[in-house]
């Protein structure tokens, strides 16, 4: 895939965004060899494609061996973690879709009766046009050369055209049990604070262990897991705003920025620092891996 951004190291991930369509993230991992994910999950509908190689992809209660060609769609707050072989190259690019920007795009389209999510039911695609139109619109967003106008229309044109491709798909989507789907709201909106573990029993009515066992079983995580995912997510926001990693490792609930960073890390097998220094001139088209 031609690109004119600067990669650096093969094993250190390159971020790329645009503060001109902040609804939109790129990921690029030229040799992923020692990028391991911890389950976890993303606000942002994703969609990746590998690039050299094999890799593992867990994706809620199903397993994939993945290779080059292949395309990989993850739905938002749905658990997954893709992962190397014995050690062997792989490469991919991932890109992160704001949800409700991506709503939009589908109602307008007329994919979507009203302008509401609808998760989407395929995990994995094998198909040489689908795959070289992604690699094809992800060399576009990479290459600082190409205009904002140029970067917009492929972008539009490929998720249009995808999501048309899943248009009519039966939701299939696991119905949450209401005192669950409490817990996991409660868990978003409190996730800076010191949540127990009784006051997530007497919100949803369960005893601990009930609980525990039965919110792993819907949403891939115990609460900690959940809680602590949500914590990273919102993490990501503040070093998107240009926030300080120590600032922002205290504002989203840990301890110190050694946790944070550990945390972060494990989740997104990348530090805050190299997430956070692509956002340097935010104001313009960036790409950066240190």
């Amino acid at each position: 895939m031609e690109q004119n951004a600067r990669i650096g190291p093969p094993d250190q991930p390159l971020f790329w965004r645009d503060g001109r369509m902040p609804y939109v993230e790129l990921r690029v991992v030229q040799d992923g060899r020692k990028v391991c994910y911890a389950p976890h999950s993303h606000v942002e509908w994703s969609m990746g494609a590998i690039i050299n190689g094999e890799s593992t992809f867990a994706y809620r209660d199903d397993a994939y061996r993945v290779n080059a060609g292949t395309l990989v769609l993850m739905n938002p707050h749905w658990v997954h973690a893709c992962n190397p072989i014995d050690n062997q190259p792989w490469a991919y690019t991932m890109l992160y879709v704001d949800k409700d920007w991506l709503t939009q795009l589908r109602y307008e389209a007329g994919l979507l009766e009203a302008p509401l999510w609808q998760d989407i039911m395929t995990a994995t695609i094998k198909d040489e046009k689908w795959y070289v139109g992604y690699c094809d619109m992800a060399a576009c967003l990479l290459d600082s050369t190409r205009t904002l106008l140029e970067k917009q229309s492929i972008l539009v044109e490929f998720l249009t055209n995808i999501m048309t491709l899943f248009s009519g798909q039966l939701n299939l989507s696991r119905e949450t049990p209401a005192p669950l789907q409490k817990v996991a709201d409660y868990l978003r909106a409190q996730a800076c604070e010191d949540v127990s573990l009784d006051s997530l029993c007497n919100l949803a009515g369960y005893s601990p262990g009930h609980l525990i066992r039965s919110f792993k079983k819907q949403f891939g995580l115990t609460p900690h897991a959940y809680l602590l995912n949500c914590r990273v997510q919102q993490g990501q926001r503040a070093l998107k705003r240009g926030e300080s990693i120590a600032d922002t490792a205290v504002d989203v609930g840990f301890s110190d920025q050694s946790h944070f960073q550990r945390t972060f890390k494990k989740l997104l097998a990348a530090t805050p620092n190299q997430y956070r220094r692509s956002l340097v001139h935010h104001d313009k088209d960036t790409a950066s891996s240190n």
